[in-house]
């Protein structure tokens, strides 16, 4: 089996939210609004035990387990493209740009056999999938994997900080508890989304206050151009309330 893929620079794949690794995240602290995305996977799914692995694992109040990915994300509206988009559908910072990007189409968070459909685009897209297009993935193996695995390795490092995160977070918002739970009963995948100053909290950062200062211009950015848009009224008032956040966060730990 041989699957064939090439970008065409259509852009449409740079649009919404992107999942980052922490050391990504941490790097364009400046540059994307930063929210901590939890998506559950029911017991039985295909890729149950893989998420488990780079994720954690949840129980619910009725008994049964999920195991759920907490990625730091790029919290942008699906209508909005991403901040360093070109306008020629290319991207403006190719050579610094975060690993998921790098990794597509493929996607670590599940197992390398488990990508095939990974390549066939979503509608909308127009990558090339035809005969002169380079072959990616044969007989169930990426024929190029270092960016795949160089992803996949971060996701593995940063698993076990990431389950110090989910520890606190449920011990002290209980709601996430019968979110994931909601969110695990839609029949498509749903993400609950916490903020990244509960993450930053948790995790006692030594260069939180930093991210901190970062972060605020960021989410006052954002918030002014989701202002007024009823579509996007949670995305604005979780830029606000983030933003007050990160401004008060800057400030306790510039405080002598």
């Amino acid at each position: 089996m041989e699957q064939r893929f090439a970008c065409t620079a259509c852009g449409a794949c740079c649009h919404g939210w992107l999942p980052l690794t922490l050391d990504d995240a941490v790097a364009h602290a400046g540059r994307f609004p930063l929210a901590m995305v939890w998506t559950p996977l029911r017991q039985g799914a295909r890729a149950f035990a893989h998420t488990a692995r780079l994720g954690t694992t949840v129980r619910l109040r009725d008994r049964k387990t999920l195991a759920v990915v907490i990625a730091p994300t790029a919290y942008i509206p699906p209508s909005f493209p991403c901040p360093e988009l070109a306008a020629d559908g290319r991207c403006a910072i190719h050579e610094g740009k975060p690993s998921r990007c790098r990794a597509m189409p493929f996607y670590p968070y599940r197992e390398e056999a488990d990508q095939a459909d990974m390549l066939v685009p979503r509608k909308g897209w127009a990558c090339d999938t035809s005969a002169p297009a380079p072959v990616v993935y044969r007989d169930r193996r990426i024929v190029e994997p270092a960016d795949f695995d160089r992803e996949h390795e971060q996701l593995q490092r940063q698993a076990p900080v990431l389950r110090v995160y989910a520890e606190y977070a449920l011990k002290y918002t209980p709601w996430i508890l019968d979110s994931l739970a909601k969110a695990a009963a839609r029949p498509a995948a749903g993400g609950v989304v916490t903020s990244l100053s509960s993450f930053l909290t948790a995790a006692r950062r030594p260069d939180a206050a930093a991210l901190a200062a970062q972060q605020e211009p960021v989410l006052a950015a954002f918030a002014a151009r989701t202002s007024g848009d009823p579509a996007l009224a949670d995305y604005h008032r979780n830029y606000v309330a983030w933003g007050k956040e990160m401004a008060s966060m800057a400030r306790r730990a510039a405080a002598p």
